[in-house]
């Protein structure tokens, strides 16, 4: 997916807007830029020095296209590693386009989605975990997926794995000594010490495989499902957690017949909150295909608040508790309108409920007022708790998919080590178990070759001007 030479792309979004910015990166940068702009102080573009920005007119045939900024980074010192321009220009579709078939007209190519940043992890700019922060920075919707990004993109991740990988090469090297000097007996590797250090490794990995669930839902936003019977307050529940009228609230059973969906950042953290249909026996196909997806909606959701008033059923509410449960499902069963009946809680009504469930689900109880936003501000809370709980000791957090499914190679492997090391595995075995270990760690950041199709799936998902 490389492209071969200088590449060229618009690095702010499409459209019309106040400025827009085209960058360069690549041999001929600064020469093809020679060819369009001269600098209001007359100076010349090979005395501009290094890391500098410049006021000048970008011209084609003595015509003016527009009046720019151009900053000038001279490789390795860019990002890219290589000679880099940027021209800010007026943010006018057609300036934007005319600057870069300037460029495309004198032999620079357009770029790739993603392949600045691929040239800076070919030119050791970063690490591939560090690249794929820079795309995870750029989609963070809240402070809690943006502070993931940016600690990865650091380089606090990638020192983790350096430092994991380089305590497993150290014994791999020793193993195999022993086995070079086999003839003579000879032990390099401390076996207990060996022992002691896949404990630690196990446990380490296991912290930051766990962390996945967390990260995860940090960096696609929690998805909250609000489910119950009719008429208790669903729709009204999401308005006032959003503070506007997003779904339509009647007194007539089955108005919500379609999820509504909206998201609320709260204590940095982005939830995904999702309205359902009202569940309940009905022969309207319409609302009958609302209420499949609710329970569709219901198994894809990390939180389910159950809603219930003082009137529900007991029987009733836990048996459709029942079906709605699955595994890692936090549920707020929450007794709704708790404003009609001076602000208390029935708590014997709930724990009625909880005792009917056929299988120890853990839940939370509580009421509410959606018409009350004060009550609301406990459920707030508990929603951020339950997020936050998801995290555990681990003080690394990972987000990624690619990386979760190479830690759980590596711990697979890992696992093997250490069964083998109790029914006294020969060197060579244990040696390739440990090759595996080390490379599965090295593919997260790159410090084994990773073929053309893993980075072209990885850079891909970036935009085009990064």
């Amino acid at each position: 997916m490389l492209s071969e030479g200088t590449i060229i792309a618009l690095a702010t979004p499409a459209g019309s807007g106040a400025i827009g910015i085209i960058r360069l990166s690549g041999p001929d940068a600064f020469e093809k830029t020679s060819f369009f702009f001269r600098s209001k102080s007359k100076q010349s573009w090979n005395k501009i020095p290094s890391n500098t920005i410049v006021l000048g007119n970008f011209s084609l045939d003595q015509e003016i296209i527009d009046e720019v900024l151009l900053t000038k980074f001279k490789g390795p010192h860019s990002y890219t590693g290589e000679n880099v321009v940027e021209i800010s220009c007026h943010g006018s579709s057609y300036i934007q386009q005319k600057i870069i078939t300037c460029y495309l007209d004198v032999g620079i190519n357009p770029a790739q989605a993603g392949e600045f940043t691929l040239r800076a992890y070919l030119n050791r700019k970063m690490d591939l975990s560090q690249a794929e922060a820079v795309a995870d920075i750029i989609a963070a919707e809240s402070a809690s997926a943006h502070q993931i990004a940016m600690q990865q993109m650091r380089g606090g991740f990638s020192k983790k794995m350096e430092n994991l990988r380089q305590e497993l090469i150290q014994f791999k090297a020793l193993i195999e000594l022993e086995l070079d000097f086999s003839e003579e007996e000879v032990e390099f590797a401390n076996i207990s010490q060996l022992k002691s250090l896949l404990n630690l490794l196990h446990k380490n990995i296991s912290g930051l495989k766990n962390s996945f669930s967390y990260g995860n839902v940090i960096k696609k936003g929690v998805p909250v499902a609000i489910a119950g019977k009719p008429n208790v307050g669903k729709s009204s529940l999401l308005n006032a957690l959003l503070n506007e009228e997003k779904a339509i609230v009647s007194d007539v059973p089955g108005t919500t017949r379609d999820s509504i969906e909206d998201t609320l950042v709260l204590s940095g953290i982005l939830f995904r909150f999702i309205d359902t249909a009202g569940l309940r026996e009905t022969k309207d196909i319409v609302e009958s295909i609302g209420i499949k997806k609710t329970r569709e909606k219901v198994s894809q959701a990390s939180i389910l608040i159950y809603l219930y008033q003082r009137d529900s059923d007991p029987k009733e509410t836990a048996k459709e508790i029942q079906k709605l449960s699955h595994e890692n499902l936090n549920l707020l069963v929450v007794e709704n309108k708790i404003d009609e009946h001076n602000n208390n809680f029935d708590i014997s009504l709930a724990s009625n409920i909880e005792s009917r469930l056929k299988q120890k689900i853990d839940i939370i109880k509580f009421g509410i007022s959606s018409r009350d936003s004060k009550s609301l501000i406990p459920l707030q809370k508990i929603l951020v708790d339950q997020v936050k709980n998801l995290k555990g000791d681990s003080s690394i957090v990972i987000n990624n998919s690619r990386h979760y499914m190479a830690l759980n190679s590596a711990l697979e492997s890992i696992l093997l080590i250490q069964k083998g090391l109790d029914n006294n595995l020969p060197g060579d075995l244990l040696s390739i178990e440990l090759k595996d270990a080390i490379n599965h760690i090295g593919s997260i950041t790159g410090n084994i070759d990773n073929d053309q199709d893993v980075l072209g799936a990885i850079f891909s998902q970036f935009c085009i001007g990064k």
